[in-house]
């Protein structure tokens, strides 16, 4: 699968470990080099600005979308290649999503939580077939990996389905397993036959 623009969530702050800032600054700095479009919140503060400026400086193409109670806070980047402001989070997400074609977490906080497994859900019952990645900076998404193995052994996500989601700690690996053609199938398909019945 070509992955020509690339979601990327990741913390309005820089967290308390350099390694983040500096995943950061090679994640923007690689997609750029390589040619693939860096889609993200929309704001200049933190690791979301880092990526951006990372992006921009190796003469990338960087499209931010942000909710207008942001942009009237200041939060907005202006110097990007597009700046959309809309007017509300889940408007965010779901232009985000129609803009690229994979999604890839960094450190973060709840928000990041939030809108990367929101992806992970919306593939998972096929709205659409896009992948998301875990960067496992410094270990920081390992209790998240331990969470979705969790998840599968107690019948919660079906294993076939657990591709949807992928973790490593290198930048390259992942991008090279978000490339990967979507392997999975509707979270639905054998539910129903499986359910326990009453």
């Amino acid at each position: 699968m070509s992955l020509s623009a690339i979601a990327i969530f990741c913390g309005s702050s820089f967290g308390n470990d350099p390694a983040y800032a500096e995943a950061a600054r090679l994640t923007g700095r690689t997609l750029a080099e390589r040619d693939i479009t860096v889609v993200y919140g929309g704001g200049h503060v933190g690791l979301m600005g880092t990526v951006a400026d990372a992006a921009l400086g190796a003469g990338g193409r960087v499209i931010g979308v942000i909710p207008r109670q942001l942009d009237d806070r200041e939060l907005a980047h202006h110097g990007l290649s597009e700046l959309h402001v809309v007017e509300s989070m889940h408007e965010r997400k779901a232009l985000m999503a129609e803009l690229s074609d994979a999604f890839i977490a960094l450190p973060g906080g709840a928000g990041t939580l939030e809108e990367i497994a929101e992806q992970w859900t919306w593939a998972q019952l096929t709205i659409h077939e896009k992948p998301s990645g875990f960067l496992d900076v410094a270990g920081f998404w390992a209790p998240m990996r331990d969470l979705l193995d969790g998840m599968v052994g107690s019948g919660f996500v079906r294993q076939e389905q657990s591709g949807i989601v992928s973790f490593s700690d290198d930048l390259d690996e992942l991008l090279t397993m978000l490339a990967a053609p979507p392997s999975w199938t509707d979270k639905w398909g054998k539910a129903n036959e499986e359910a326990p019945q009453p």
